[in-house]
């Protein structure tokens, strides 16, 4: 998050909101194992609201940046930081791609971490176009997008705690 306010980096923002987000859902899937399904999946339907209150947020957020004259976002501090937060997330993945166990909590943790990896490739893709057209909009772009995503993943996770 620091990074993201520093950098002006709406795109680094998101991804962090989304990070604190899936820091809170593996916690809570820690807790839930061992636990009956039905709390499984209370778990999995509570990790999807929460993330679609961050994903709403951030929106509005975004579209505020939009309207307000903000600086251009520091390219090189979106790039490092989304390529060490890639980094991160593809050994998570890994991880849970291993797992055998397919249980909603554990399932949610996954449409998670795929999304990160996505998002981190997006912010580092928005870095790029920060630096070829020197504007804010490629990074509110993936911003956006970030969100959305955040909004899709948190629907299917709602959809597993079912």
């Amino acid at each position: 998050m620091s990074t993201g306010i520093i950098s002006r980096s709406m795109g680094l923002v998101a991804d962090s909101l989304d990070m604190l987000a899936d820091a809170v859902v593996y916690g809570l899937s820690l807790w839930a194992i061992g636990s009956a399904v039905s709390r499984k999946k209370k778990v999995a339907t509570s990790s999807g609201y929460f993330q679609i209150v961050l994903a709403l947020l951030g929106l509005i957020e975004v579209v505020r940046r939009f309207a307000e004259n903000e600086a251009t976002p520091d390219f090189r501090v979106m790039i490092i930081i989304s390529l060490l937060a890639l980094l991160a997330n593809s050994v998570s993945l890994y991880l849970l791609q291993k797992s055998k166990n397919r249980e909603a909590h554990m399932r949610a943790s996954l449409i998670f971490t795929s999304n990160d990896v996505i998002i981190n490739i997006g912010v580092i893709f928005a870095g790029v176009l920060v630096f070829l057209t020197n504007s804010k909009y490629p990074d509110l772009i993936v911003g956006a997008i970030v969100f959305l995503i955040v909004i899709r993943g948190a629907v299917r996770i709602l959809k597993l705690g079912k």
